[in-house]
């Protein structure tokens, strides 16, 4: 694994693939840790960044004739994708996952799953028994109790998964908001799912927009 320290420890677009793990209603009716609508925006807003930045996402399921279906707003980011749909509890071992990873050649692994304590905990630590840089974003991944998406937090740091969150991931991914094609439409993205952030936003916007008219009707 690389370092965990210096710039080289800072997530790249190149070198990231995603993968969101079983994010269905079975699982949210049980999930405790978090507000559901806030895990359910959060892995939104996630997997809308990693489209901005072009990071390969792979979507999966866990028995989903039994579990439901993965929750619509996700599966709307990428319409044409069909979840892989599950036996194994744990992803990492389903070969219809790894092998499609595996094939990227990238080494930034980036997890969200429910439950925390057990579709997360389980790949994440085997994917760093193989060698990957393993980064689970906490706010897009939740657990039955505050106490089991804790403990499984603890347990993952513990084993040398670094714990993130999903504006942690894009603003590691942006860098320079000089970098203006992708910029605007991370903007965008916050706007929708950024909370505190995207109404500070909307408010720079608006100051904007009237510094310009201002400045416009001076002009007159």
């Amino acid at each position: 694994m690389s370092t965990k320290t210096g710039l080289q420890a800072l997530l790249r677009p190149e070198d990231s693939y995603v993968v969101l793990i079983d994010h269905q209603p079975y699982q949210f009716a049980n999930l405790h840790s978090h507000e559901p609508t806030m895990i359910a925006n959060n892995v939104i807003g996630l997997a809308k960044a990693a489209k901005v930045f072009n990071v390969p996402t792979l979507l999966t399921t866990v028995i989903e004739e039994r579990g439901g279906y993965l929750i619509k707003g996700l599966q709307d980011v990428f319409p044409d994708q069909k979840p892989i749909n599950r036996t194994f509890i744990n992803t990492w071992q389903d070969p219809a996952v790894t092998d499609v990873v595996k094939k990227s050649g990238r080494k930034q692994l980036i997890l969200a799953a429910l439950w925390t304590e057990v579709c997360l905990a389980m790949p994440a630590l085997q994917a760093l028994g193989e060698g990957y840089d393993v980064f689970v974003v906490t706010d897009a991944s939740g657990g039955v109790s505050v106490e089991a998406h804790d403990m499984a937090v603890r347990r993952l740091v513990q084993a040398g998964a670094v714990p993130i969150t999903w504006m942690a991931v894009a603003a590691e991914w942006q860098r320079d908001w000089a970098r203006e094609e992708t910029a605007v439409p991370l903007s965008g993205v916050i706007g929708e799912h950024g909370g505190g952030s995207a109404i500070a936003y909307a408010w720079e916007m608006q100051l904007l927009e009237s510094a310009a008219k201002a400045a416009k009707a001076s002009a007159r």
